[in-house]
C-alpha cells in the first residue's frame, strides 16, 4: 500500500516490504515465529467441509514458508438472524477436526454478526531463521514441482451450477480440505530455494509472484500440469469462474503463450484455487527425487511442471 508508513524492528525477517505468503519475526537466533490469517466466504455447500477447507487454506501459508504451524485462532463471520446456529457449530467443527489433524493448538478466537458467512483462520507457525522459504528464491535451473491438481475454481462454479456429480462434488472438496503438511514435511529433506501455496490469483499469477523482480524467466509445460480430470470439459462449456479472467487480464502481459494453447486449457491456468497445492522451487538434480518422495508418502499429483530459466527474463514461457 503506497504512502502507508508501516512499523517495523530489526526482527521482522519477512514482513510487508516484499508481500509474502505470511510475516516472518525472529524470537531468537534458533527461533522465529511465521503469521498469517486467512477466511473467505463458502465455496461448497456442506458446512462442516467449508470449516474443513477453509482451515487448511489458512495453514497452508505457514507450509510454504517451510514452517511448522503451532497454534490458531477462529475469525467467523456470521449472519445471525438467517442461519441456524448449527450451521455455525457445523462450520466450526470442521475447523477444529482440521486445525486437530495438522496438531495445531486452537487457543480461541472472535465472531462477529455479518450479512455473510465467512470463516477462517489465524495461524501462528515456528521455524528456524535459517530456514524460511520466501517466494523468490529461484534459482537459474530449478524445477518447479506441483503438489495439488489445478481446475477447482471452474469445478466448483459447475458445482454450483448443478453440473458436477456427487462424486466429482465430493473428489473436489477431499483436494481442498487436503493439509498441504506432508508436502511441506518432505520438501524439508531436499534442496528447495522457494515456495509458495497455488490460490485465488491461480497458477499464473502466483508463479509471477515468484518470479517478479528476480531477473529470471519460467518455463511451464502445459502437458506436465497435474489437473482434475472433469475441469477441462467444464472449462470448455463456459463454467469459469469471475476470477479467472480478472487473473487473465493483470498476467496475460507476462505469459508467451503460443495462439493454439486450447482456450481451456489457458482458463485453467488462471483459475483461481482455493486451498490448492504448494509449488516448490527445487535444485534440478532432486527434483525428481521429490515428485518420487512426494507421491511415495501419498502426494499422488504431485509433479514436475517447469523450470527457472535465465532468459527471457520476467517472461512464463507456456510450451
Amino acid at each position: 500500500m503506497c504512502g502507508l508508513d508501516f512499523p517495523t524492528d530489526p526482527n521482522v525477517l519477512v514482513g510487508l516490504s516484499k508481500a509474502d505468503d505470511a510475516g516472518v519475526y525472529k524470537v531468537s537466533d534458533d527461533l522465529a515465529l511465521i503469521q498469517t490469517v486467512d477466511f473467505f466466504t463458502p465455496v461448497v455447500d456442506d458446512p462442516y467441509w467449508f470449516g474443513q477447507i477453509a482451515a487448511a487454506n489458512a495453514l497452508s501459508d505457514v507450509y510454504a514458508m517451510g514452517g511448522e504451524p503451532k497454534t490458531a485462532m477462529n475469525l467467523v463471520g456470521f449472519p445471525l438472524k438467517r442461519m441456524d446456529l448449527t450451521v455455525l457449530r457445523e462450520v466450526i467443527q470442521g475447523g477444529i477436526d482440521k486445525v486437530r489433524e495438522a496438531g495445531v493448538v486452537l487457543l480461541g478466537g472472535h465472531s462477529v454478526e455479518d450479512d455473510e458467512l465467512k470463516y477462517g483462520l489465524s495461524v501462528t507457525g515456528f521455524i528456524h531463521p535459517n530456514r524460511i522459504l520466501t517466494k523468490q528464491g529461484l534459482n537459474v535451473g530449478d524445477r518447479l514441482v506441483l503438489t495439488k491438481p489445478l481446475g477447482t475454481g471452474i469445478v466448483n462454479t459447475a458445482i454450483k451450477g448443478n453440473l458436477a456429480s456427487g462424486e466429482i462434488t465430493r473428489k473436489v472438496t477431499a483436494i481442498m480440505a487436503a493439509l498441504n503438511r506432508t508436502a511441506a514435511t518432505v520438501m524439508r529433506e531436499y534442496p528447495v530455494h522457494a515456495c509458495t501455496d497455488i490460490t485465488g490469483f491461480g497458477l499464473i499469477g502466483h508463479l509471477a509472484e515468484m518470479m517478479q523482480g528476480t531477473g529470471v524467466g519460467l518455463k511451464i509445460v502445459l502437458e506436465k500440469l497435474p489437473i482434475i480430470d472433469v475441469a477441462l470439459g467444464f472449462a470448455a462449456m463456459g463454467m469459469v469462474p469471475g476470477g479467472a479472467h480478472k487473473n487473465r487480464s493483470f498476467r496475460a502481459p507476462m505469459v508467451d503463450m503460443h495462439e493454439g494453447v486450447d482456450p481451456a486449457m489457458q482458463d485453467i491456468i488462471y483459475d483461481p484455487q482455493t486451498s490448492g497445492g504448494l509449488c516448490i522451487s527445487v535444485a534440478q538434480t532432486s527434483a525428481e527425487g521429490l515428485v518420487d518422495h512426494l507421491q511415495s508418502e501419498g502426494v499422488e499429483h504431485a509433479a514436475i511442471i517447469g523450470e527457472v530459466v535465465d532468459y527471457p527474463a520476467g517472461i512464463i514461457q507456456i510450451v
